[in-house]
């Protein structure tokens, strides 16, 4: 299957085209008969391969303990939108503030003995320049001062370490995402490295998919694709091919990087994916100028003289506000792009005859 990238970018250049008379298409305005029209030419496109891929989340994780306690608050549950950096779980810390106070005590002796000491030091210091201490007694003050000095900056350390255990019960939300899974209750216990809530980022998300090996140096030269959702075409950020054959179906991995914040996806659905392998030339006409009866389509083609008639035409595939024509129409034809117009045309012309 085949498909067109940038429909409505081709949409854009086709009226383009038609608006400065280029070789595409031919000005649009109202001919004698006073029907808006164009008229169609082949438009260069590019040439794509149809896959099958699967949309994942790039940022997924599932966020751990870091420190012994109960679970006391779960502020998010499945399917929440989580900001990045909220608190998504709170422990029991009574065990770690505790931890925290003695720290801070320890931390205020140390720094009392270290001043005593940095005291001592400086008084011996100054007796021994006047020769009335031993050297002795200036080495026991000096060591006394290193050694308060060590402890004082363990107190610190011991300090830090107690706050990153407070800290640890307030389990924050690594970046911004939707909560996929809970896997602990209110009141259990955890350990360091209990799994506590899974999430992903619906911003950055890629598609998976396989390149068949027919078409991989093309796709690898050109390095352009697209995923398609319904009827909508979002053009990849980036392509990146997998440098080994997947065995026994000799094809290549593949992943393709969305934009961020693309709309209306989710991981685990199945896109459709068009890998870019060349050109072609193709029939484009409007949407709007195309008209339903029954279940058959057509266009009003103005022919010679302003003449209208209505032509059945076969479609191809619809790219944003531009349908593909696979039959019924020929280039350098020139078609209404204003059904009603055309059709109060002909009804004018058989009221007249």
């Amino acid at each position: 299957m085949l498909r067109i990238r940038g429909a409505p970018a081709i949409a854009a250049l086709f009226l383009a085209l038609a608006a400065c008379g280029g070789k595409s298409s031919a000005p649009a305005a109202s001919d004698a008969s006073g029907i808006a029209s164009v008229q169609i030419q082949p438009v260069r496109t590019p040439l794509e391969r149809m896959v099958d891929g699967t949309i994942e989340a790039v940022n997924q994780a599932t966020v751990s303990a870091q420190t012994s306690g109960r679970v006391a608050e779960i502020l998010y549950d499945v399917n929440d939108v989580v900001p990045a950096g909220a608190v998504i779980m709170r422990l029991k810390a009574t065990e770690q503030r505790a931890g925290l106070q003695s720290a801070q005590a320890a931390l205020g002796e140390a720094r009392a003995r270290s001043a005593e000491a940095g005291t001592t030091f400086q008084r011996i210091s100054d007796l021994y320049d006047r020769r009335v201490v031993s050297k002795a007694q200036l080495d026991q003050v000096t060591a006394n001062r290193d050694a308060a000095i060590a402890r004082l900056s363990a107190a610190n350390a011991a300090l830090t370490s107690a706050r990153e255990g407070v800290g640890y019960t307030e389990i924050r939300a690594p970046y911004g995402g939707v909560v996929t899974k809970r896997l602990v209750e209110i009141g259990e216990t955890v350990s360091p490295g209990t799994a506590l809530m899974t999430g992903l980022s619906l911003r950055d998300l890629r598609v998976n998919t396989n390149v068949p090996q027919s078409i991989v140096t093309q796709v690898r030269q050109l390095k352009r694709a697209a995923v398609y959702v319904g009827a909508a075409r979002i053009e990849a950020a980036k392509i990146t091919i997998f440098p080994e054959a997947a065995s026994p179906s000799s094809t290549f991995r593949a992943r393709i990087d969305l934009p961020p914040g693309a709309l209306d996806l989710a991981p685990g659905m199945y896109v459709k994916v068009g890998l870019v392998i060349g050109e072609a030339d193709r029939l484009l006409v409007p949407q709007s100028a195309l008209v339903q009866r029954s279940e058959v389509t057509g266009v009003y083609v103005i022919g010679p003289g302003s003449g209208v008639s209505l032509r059945y035409v076969r479609l191809g595939h619809r790219f944003g506000d531009m349908v593909e024509i696979l039959a019924g129409i020929v280039a350098g034809e020139r078609i209404a792009t204003d059904p009603t117009a055309a059709s109060r045309k002909i009804d004018t012309a058989r009221v007249g005859s």
